[in-house]
């Protein structure tokens, strides 16, 4: 009995101990483990991470031409406080009046697998012709990378919406990818 007793304020003092969050964990670099300063080896359709552009998102559907993602190209999206963006259909997960997001448009010229990966876990919709499109796979980044979530969807050609929705900050990490 009293070494049950031993054994639980043992775990009880060492749930006390101070530890990083995740979030910092990433921030320092060291997520998963990783020594910090030490960086993912990225695939190559996530090459352009590392040199992302800024972009600021649009508003409205009807101005998401002016907020065009580039197949590939990594941005830093600049979004938007969540009472000034009207989507253009209601997100499953529209954040808080304290979150952020936006809407983004890019063109698919050839059918195929497409990522989007994100520098946090906001939530994304992708929407064609007024339709949601749905994804066929979710995963997390790299090891040792800031990528944290990545959205894999089947896409025909076309112009699609990407709603970014719920994102705790007013800037996110973001790219579309075609896969291999």
């Amino acid at each position: 009995m009293r070494r049950c007793f031993v054994l639980a304020a043992a775990g009880l003092a060492a749930l006390a101990l101070p530890a990083p969050s995740m979030a910092e964990s990433i921030m320092e670099g060291h997520a998963h483990g990783c020594p910090a300063g030490t960086a993912a080896a990225l695939p190559p359709e996530l090459a352009s991470w590392a040199d992302r552009q800024p972009l600021k998102a649009a508003g409205a559907a009807g101005k998401a031409d002016a907020a065009a993602l580039e197949i590939g190209k990594a941005v830093d999206a600049a979004l938007l406080p969540t009472p000034d963006v009207k989507y253009a259909i209601r997100p499953e997960k529209p954040g808080g009046s304290v979150s952020f997001g936006g809407l983004f448009a890019f063109t698919v010229a050839e059918a195929g697998t497409f990522r989007v990966a994100l520098g946090s876990g906001a939530w994304i919709d992708l929407v064609k012709d007024g339709v949601v499109i749905d994804s066929v796979a979710h995963g997390h980044g790299p090891e040792c990378s800031d990528v944290r979530k990545m959205v894999d969807f089947p896409l025909a050609p076309g112009r699609y919406i990407l709603q970014i929705a719920a994102n705790g900050q007013a800037q996110l990490p973001l790219l579309v990818t075609r896969l291999p």
